[in-house]
């Protein structure tokens, strides 16, 4: 079983999302939960789950390591490290991420998105490096 803690938007787990069964071996992986998601690993070990449409979207940074044009290893193992950006400060990057994709296009009131002022400087510091 996943050891498992979850926030408001975000669950940090140490295992895989359950993968999707092939139909058949010419089955795509792209279009299969394999690839549909990317393991984000910060500082301490510890590993994110991010949607990989959300990741490329969000972070120009991301979008090269997973789809560059030289193939970095990243693009094939859907797994980026991040040895300087520790895992809370992740954590706050994977929840901005899925909350700019839940209210790109929303027409109603966009809740504020809270960030603690103790994390600022270093959350802008991920922020930038990341260019998300």
């Amino acid at each position: 079983a996943a050891a498992a803690t979850t926030t408001a938007t975000t669950t940090r787990i140490t295992q895989k999302p359950p993968q999707k069964p092939k139909m058949n071996d010419n089955e795509n992986e792209e279009d299969g939960n394999e690839n549909s998601y990317v393991k984000l690993i910060s500082a301490e070990g510890d590993e994110f789950y991010l949607q990989r449409q959300i990741a490329v979207s969000g972070s120009e940074t991301m979008r090269a390591m997973l789809e560059g044009a030289g193939r970095f290893r990243e693009s094939e193992e859907s797994v980026v490290r991040f040895p300087d950006i520790t895992s809370h400060i992740l954590e706050k990057v994977v929840q901005y991420l899925q909350y700019k994709v839940m209210h790109s296009n929303s027409n109603s009131r966009i809740p504020e998105f809270v960030i603690e002022p103790e994390i600022a400087l270093e959350l802008l510091v991920a922020a930038n490096y990341l260019s998300c």
